[in-house]
């Protein structure tokens, strides 16, 4: 990720660190993999719930994706949150909206994303929420979805993940771009295997 700390909303801090520490902080922190915690899933509930009460109407629908939501699945613990939106031009009305509920952008990063537009959310440091703005039922929204299904019917898919995520971590702790682009020649080579 490319640092551009305009259009942040804070998104908390520690006693010791400062705003824009804690951001640094988490735009730098390595690629740690953890054990599966049941904990997730209710992270996840609670902060689509207070994304939904804090702007009703705004997204169609809000997903849990990613590791933290396949029971058994080792991950990074940051909650990825799918927003279903109408059009993806609707994203420049709602990045203030989301900056102020603390979360945080690059607007030069999401310049290179044709799909989707990113957001992140980080106290203390740390990562804690990853906000994925799509089309709702477009086909980042179904990719997204069918693979985290995929991952949590087909128990030799996840083992072959996991076991790919845990080489991608210890070859690029310190490379979180390197890691994400490890992951994709399997994403797509198993969603082409899937079933339609």
């Amino acid at each position: 990720m490319r640092e551009i700390p305009h259009r942040t909303g804070g998104g908390g801090q520690n006693n010791r660190m400062t705003a824009q520490e804690s951001l640094n902080a988490a735009i730098a922190q390595p690629v740690e993999l953890m054990a599966f915690d049941s904990a997730w899933q209710s992270l996840f509930e609670t902060e689509r719930d207070r994304l939904m009460a804090a702007m009703p109407s705004v997204f169609v629908e809000i997903a849990h994706i990613g590791s933290t939501a396949v029971a058994g699945l080792a991950a990074k613990p940051v909650i990825d949150l799918l927003a279903g939106i109408l059009t993806l031009a609707q994203h420049e009305t709602l990045i203030d909206r989301l900056c102020a509920l603390g979360y945080t952008t690059s607007a030069e990063f999401n310049a290179t994303l044709s799909d989707r537009k990113w957001l992140m959310r980080f106290s203390g440091g740390k990562r804690t929420h990853h906000l994925h703005l799509v089309v709702h039922g477009g086909p980042a929204w179904q990719e997204r979805i069918r693979f985290r299904d995929a991952l949590r019917t087909n128990p030799a898919l996840a083992a072959s993940y996991a076991a790919l995520k845990s080489r991608l971590a210890s070859a690029f702790a310190n490379d979180r771009e390197a890691y994400t682009q490890g992951k994709t020649e399997f994403i797509m080579r198993a969603l082409r295997e899937l079933p339609p």
